[in-house]
C-alpha cells in the first residue's frame, strides 16, 4: 500500500529480490537513523533528505493518483513524473509524442492529462503487442491478454489525437508512425527491438526533442543498455542514467 504526504512517498515494491521481508527490515533500520523528511521507498529506490518536489505539483498529483492504482504504478511515481517533465520540455519543439510499448496505457494517460493534451495540437502514437502469445522476444506481464488492446483503446476514447496501434515494434511503425517526433518513450525490454526502434524513429526526433529509455539504468537489461549506447555513440551522443533506471538523451 503507497503512503503519500507533503514530504514522503512510501511503497513497498522492490523488483528482483531474495527477501522482500529482509529488506523492509534493513530499510526501516535506517529509517530511524535518517530522520522523516523527504524520504521515498519504492521501485529499487530509497533516498532520504530530498524535495520530492513533483508531489508538490498539483496538476501532475490529480493526474497520478486518478490513474496509478496499483502498488507497482504507485511506486514508479518518480519515473512516470520524470516522463511528464519531459513530454511538457518536448511542446517546445515540433513534433507529436511516441510509446512503445503502452502496456496498460497507464504512464501514457498521466501524461495526457497532465497537459491537457486533446487541446495540444499534437498527436500520441501508442504502440503495444497486447497479447504475447508466448513471444519468447518479449517478457509478458499480468495484463497482457487478448482484451488489452481494447481497453487501452477505451482508456482514450476521449482523447482522438492518440492513436493506438497493436503490433511488433519496431516492425509496425512502417505501416504508423509520426514524420516528426518531439518525445519518444522506449520500454520494450528487449535490445534488437529497442536499438531498431531507434534506427527507424531518431532522425525524426527534432531538435531539442527527448527520447527516455525505460530499461537503460536497469542492471537486469543490461545489454539493452549496451546496444544502445554503442547505437548513440556512433551519433555523438551519451546517455544520462537517471536514478530511477531510464535514461535520457535531449537531441
Amino acid at each position: 500500500m503507497a503512503v503519500i504526504t507533503g514530504i514522503n512517498h512510501l511503497v513497498n515494491c522492490f523488483h528482483m529480490v531474495s527477501d522482500r521481508q529482509a529488506v523492509m527490515f534493513g530499510i526501516q533500520r535506517a529509517m530511524a537513523y535518517v530522520g522523516l523528511g523527504g524520504i521515498f521507498l519504492g521501485d529499487n529506490l530509497f533516498t532520504f533528505h530530498k524535495n520530492l518536489s513533483f508531489l508538490r505539483d498539483p496538476a501532475f498529483m490529480a493526474a497520478f493518483n486518478r490513474h496509478a492504482g496499483t502498488a507497482l504504478e504507485q511506486a514508479t511515481i518518480w519515473r512516470i513524473y520524470t516522463l511528464c517533465w519531459a513530454a511538457k520540455r518536448s511542446l517546445r519543439v515540433p513534433g507529436d509524442f511516441v510509446e512503445c510499448a503502452c502496456y496498460k496505457g497507464t504512464t501514457a494517460r498521466i501524461v495526457c492529462d497532465y497537459l491537457d493534451f486533446g487541446a495540444s495540437g499534437r498527436e500520441y502514437f501508442l504502440y503495444d503487442l497486447f497479447e504475447h502469445k508466448g513471444d519468447p522476444g518479449h517478457r509478458q506481464l499480468s495484463a497482457h491478454d487478448a482484451g488489452l488492446y481494447d481497453t487501452v483503446r477505451a482508456r482514450f476514447a476521449d482523447l482522438p489525437n492518440v492513436h493506438v496501434t497493436q503490433g511488433r515494434v519496431p516492425e509496425v511503425l512502417e505501416t504508423i508512425a509520426p514524420q516528426t517526433i518531439a518525445m519518444m518513450h522506449i520500454d520494450l525490454n528487449n535490445a534488437d527491438a529497442e536499438v531498431g526502434t531507434l534506427k527507424k524513429l531518431f532522425d525524426r526526433v527534432s531538435p531539442g526533442g527527448i527520447i527516455v529509455l525505460d530499461d537503460y539504468g536497469w542492471l537486469y537489461y543490461q545489454d539493452q543498455k549496451i546496444a544502445e549506447d554503442a547505437f548513440f555513440a556512433e551519433l555523438g551522443y551519451d546517455v544520462l542514467e537517471l536514478p530511477t533506471g531510464q535514461g535520457l538523451i535531449i537531441k
